[in-house]
């Protein structure tokens, strides 16, 4: 490696041409950095006390001789959006400058013919700067000042144009925008292939602009290492339709979801958020996908990215499944999408037919919905959705899926008819994130022609307001106050209208009886509003139950026959040991200290199981949480997490991870007191939170 400071405008002088790899991230800088790298050149130029302003390194490899001078293109491996970025200033630059010269150097034609072109040169060695893709013929566009192509770049285009009209803004700026360029300093690195690792260099950088995202981490630790011409193809072949499918604004942040998902089907384990990456290479590195070679992972992660498109970009053409993934995405079930996948996987190779992967689909989204109106936690739902079809029977595919559902366990419970029904009439639907969800569903289900809900407002029967009409107190009754409260956001008293404003806060026979009103509604929820005579408790309660009746049938549970349920159910394993295997338990202070232990371990979680082994105690859900390994004057506990996971303000905990010990977890700690004992059980709880998707 060569590096030295340079000035910008120098380095780009000398050379030849920059040219940007396709495994390279696109041009990503948005208004806020280059509004910033404005402000910065014009502090810079408007005064000889700031002599420079360091804008950070251009570190690039040759592909000839790995010198400036052998007039190679120089292949950037860093500093991509800094060149793009101050290019395009230039080119600003120079279209606002006309023929006017503010300092020596600035004149619109050496700016164009020092910076920006090689005149003496053809085709697309005549510009300075060759970006990727849909960038590359942007920049081109803008340089050669002819139009931009119909799929132009929308950072490229957007930025040029922010600068044009900061040069309009203010002409006299212009002088001090030259004198800030020429103070612009850079890093000038120049790697030698022979010597130098561009991935390990590339990871290492600190540099200034928009961190990198996943997708680029992970596009260019496959492709940087490669042969130009494997490199090529694969990109053309299978990272290219990626990144058109995902969009030029979706890509950087869907894609990024997606690699997560990925990895949690390939590894049955969700990734850290903050170490995606970190996963994503240990994975690559597994023998079976080392041995398969590189073509065999990239082509494999197109093909779960297109399934992924489908599913949560709305890009799935089977109109069945496309009306199921939207009505999905609207109650924002991402960590469904691990086990949708896999089934999407098999789906697209025949294994799963049609019918049954809408079934499926469909009870994801009743499971989510229904626990979400009975109040039950969400916390669970990534590490239930993570291990899913690890119990599944694909010779019985949709039936073992079924069977699932009915037999997780309490934490992860499918509500059923009885609780759904009793929870939907009682529960706040109006002050839910979902609400436009559940409304539609209920009003466009078995129909053939869908009611657009969007064109729609909820309407409140019995009105929202705190002092309601005379007309409204007596249809209610004596008690109005504690039934406008108890009823006023509750499914007997929500529906739709088109005209809320009209309907204000009428009495009822007025809303019923008017032109377009209830009477007269063509939506289902409005069905049999108009035989009512009177809107009080009563009249909310039947609607209700008449109302969560009918989402029985939009939000279905898994319905299986006892027999059959039977045979999906495994027998717990049984190891044998009891407490009288472990003296320590069965009397003196530490059978005392177990007792309340174990007491306070059980009550967390009605779920949580505890199972007796030769050397220790487990406790577990989906699997052990915490273990406790009997000793004469204290309990060893070890947490089944790692070290760097725990919160221990008080220091107690000890790292076992490269210790051999008999018990799970990397974490361990002693319990030797019940007044240690609360300390102790949040740290307990954050192990089995962590299992249950809370720890992330």
């Amino acid at each position: 490696m060569k590096a030295s400071e340079t000035k910008l405008l120098a380095l780009i002088k000398k050379s030849p041409q920059f040219v940007i790899p396709i495994y390279q991230r696109t041009y990503s800088w948005t208004e806020k950095e280059c509004r910033e790298l404005w402000d910065d050149i014009l502090l810079t130029g408007s005064t000889d006390e700031i002599t420079s302003h360091f804008l950070g390194s251009i570190v690039y490899i040759e592909k000839g001789l790995y010198q400036v001078s052998s007039q190679s293109p120089l292949l950037v491996i860093d500093g991509q959006q800094r060149l793009t970025t101050v290019t395009l200033l230039i080119a600003a630059l120079a279209n606002a400058l006309g023929d006017f010269e503010p300092v020596e150097g600035f004149s619109p034609r050496k700016l164009r013919n020092y910076y920006l072109l090689n005149p003496e040169e053809d085709g697309e060695k005549y510009y300075k700067l060759i970006l990727s893709q849909t960038d590359k013929s942007s920049l081109i566009a803008i340089l050669s000042q002819s139009p931009q192509p119909k799929d132009c770049s929308i950072r490229i285009t957007q930025n040029f144009k922010l600068f044009e009209s900061l040069m309009k803004e203010d002409q006299d700026n212009l002088t001090i925008v030259c004198k800030g360029l020429a103070k612009l300093l850079v890093v000038d690195v120049a790697l030698s292939r022979e010597q130098d690792n561009p991935q390990l260099i590339f990871e290492s950088m600190n540099s200034t602009g928009r961190e990198l995202t996943k997708a680029d981490l992970i596009r260019n630790y496959i492709l940087m290492g490669l042969e130009p011409e494997l490199q090529t193809k694969l990109y053309e072949q299978y990272w290219r339709s990626m990144e058109v499918e995902f969009g030029q604004e979706a890509y950087g942040t869907e894609f990024d979801k997606f690699i997560r998902h990925f990895l949690t089907v390939k590894n049955g384990v969700i990734p850290n958020k903050n170490a995606v990456y970190e996963s994503f290479k240990a994975y690559s590195r597994l023998s079976q996908i080392a041995q398969a070679g590189v073509e065999a992972l990239v082509k494999d992660i197109n093909t779960f990215a297109r399934y992924y498109c489908a599913m949560a970009l709305g890009y799935e053409q089977n109109p069945k499944l496309k009306v199921a993934f939207q009505d999905l995405r609207e109650l924002k079930v991402d960590v469904a999408y691990p086990f949708l996948l896999e089934l999407y996987q098999d789906y697209d190779s025949g294994e799963f037919p049609e019918t049954d992967f809408v079934q499926a689909v469909r009870l994801v989204e009743s499971y989510v919905f229904r626990r979400a109106v009975c109040g039950i936690p969400t916390s669970s739902l990534n590490i239930i959705f993570a291990n899913f079809t690890k119990a599944l029977k694909k010779n019985n595919y949709l039936e073992s899926i079924q069977a699932r559902f009915l037999l997780l366990p309490s934490y992860g419970r499918f509500p059923n008819d009885d609780e759904f029904k009793q929870w939907l009439q009682i529960k706040d639907l109006y002050n839910i994130r979902d609400r436009s969800y559940w409304l539609r569903r209920l009003e466009n289900h078995d129909r053939k022609e869908r009611v657009v809900v969007d064109e729609y407002t909820i309407e409140h029967i019995m009105p929202q307001n705190e002092n309601l009409a005379p007309a409204w107190k007596t249809s209610l009754g004596p008690d109005w106050q504690r039934i406008q409260k108890t009823y006023l956001h509750t499914l007997g008293n929500l529906t739709l209208t088109a005209y809320n404003s009209k309907y204000s806060d009428k009495p009822f026979v007025e809303k019923r009886d008017m032109e377009k009103g209830f009477k007269e509604s063509p939506l289902k929820l409005n069905q049999g509003l108009g035989q009512v005579e009177q809107w009080d408790e009563n009249a909310i309660r039947q609607r209700a139950a008449r109302l969560s009746t009918m989402a029985l049938d939009v939000w279905i549970s898994p319905q299986l026959e006892d027999d059959v349920l039977n045979c999906y159910q495994s027998k717990p394993q049984q190891s044998g040991y009891t407490i009288q295997d472990h003296p320590h338990l069965c009397s003196g202070k530490m059978a005392e200290l177990f007792k309340a232990f174990r007491k306070e371990v059980l009550a967390l979680d009605p779920g949580v199981t505890e199972e007796f082994l030769k050397l220790y105690v487990a406790y577990k859900l989906e699997s052990n949480f915490v273990d406790v390994v009997p000793q004469a004057k204290r309990l060893r506990i070890y947490l089944n997490m790692r070290f760097t996971e725990i919160n221990d303000p008080k220091g107690i905990c000890r790292d076992v991870s490269g210790l051999r010990h008999w018990a799970n977890g990397d974490v361990e700690l002693a319990l030797a007191s019940l007044e240690e004992l609360p300390y102790i059980l949040g740290l307990v709880r954050q192990s089995l939170e962590r299992q249950m998707g809370d720890g992330e």
